[in-house]
């Protein structure tokens, strides 16, 4: 039975990021729609849940994309109830590549230090992919400090985040804060993970260099000015006198890993949800 991996995007075009990705996962037949919405997706979920048997539909699954993590997360919803008993197909998840990136992100972190016990500040806690890097790191019991320019969303996302995980260290953080001087915003601070936008930096070398407990640096963001002034892109483990340097591109190689990992996982029974925490744990058995 061949493979169908039915592309689902919230946005107006398909993202061509994501189709290549599938075929190079080895795919069999990409269908991809775009403008998805929960008003419009039920017709294409029942045409995938009623065309093959229940014994052959672990070969079709579907995969959520857009830039808009909100949207997918919806449609997501609306998908799920619109399955029941056996009649359903495996959906991944990864609007604006946000659960592979964060998974890939930890995963760096993890190869430096034992996550448990780990200080760990997130720049730009409440983005997409930096919410769920908060969430994969409380999970594992991080001390995590959650930032943002304004200090009510970092709470908010504190506070959603301790819904799912009561026990969990969190520290909502405004930065950046003109008056609060750097060693007082990261003190004690062994990891950061910088999650923002395209061209938006949060610290200099300089700035970061006299942090006292400071480990490891890791940055999503490829684009100049990178959000960690001093680490390229390509850096992977690249070692800055104590510190370890990971850059966008060196998240980035593993990010596909697990994109692809997760892919052909999808086809391996037919009642899969990979969201956040299903994404991640993939990524711990990969060869990193």
């Amino acid at each position: 039975m061949e493979t169908i991996l039915i592309q689902l995007d919230t946005d107006q075009l398909a993202s061509t990021f994501d189709r290549v990705v599938a075929v190079d996962a080895g795919v069999n037949h990409l269908f991809s729609y775009s403008a998805i919405t929960p008003e419009n997706v039920t017709p294409l979920i029942h045409g995938a849940m009623f065309t093959r048997s229940p014994q052959d539909l672990k070969s079709t699954a579907i995969f959520i994309g857009g830039s808009n993590v909100q949207a997918g997360e919806v449609l997501l919803k609306t998908i799920r109830k619109t399955f029941f008993g056996p009649i359903r197909v495996s959906v991944m998840l990864d609007s604006n590549g946000s659960n592979t990136t964060a998974a890939a992100a930890v995963l760096r972190l993890q190869e430096q230090l034992p996550l448990p016990g780990t200080k760990v500040t997130i720049l730009a806690g409440t983005g997409p992919v930096g919410y769920r890097v908060a969430e994969i790191l409380a999970a594992n019991g991080c001390d995590v400090f959650l930032t943002s320019r304004q200090l009510s969303r970092a709470q908010a996302a504190c506070d959603a985040l301790r819904q799912l995980y009561p026990a969990a260290s969190l520290t909502p953080l405004e930065f950046p804060q003109a008056e609060t001087p750097c060693n007082n915003v990261f003190a004690d601070t062994q990891a950061i993970i910088a999650c923002g936008a395209a061209s938006i930096q949060f610290l200099t070398q300089r700035e970061w260099e006299t942090l006292s407990e400071l480990k490891v640096l890791i940055d999503i963001n490829a684009i100049p000015p990178v959000g960690l002034g001093g680490i390229a892109p390509q850096d992977k483990a690249k070692s800055y006198g104590n510190i370890v340097g990971y850059g966008a591109l060196g998240v980035g190689s593993l990010k596909m890993k697990i994109h692809k990992a997760a892919i052909k996982h999808l086809f391996t029974t037919n009642d899969l949800v990979l969201n956040t925490m299903d994404i991640y744990s993939l990524g711990l058995n990969l060869d990193k």
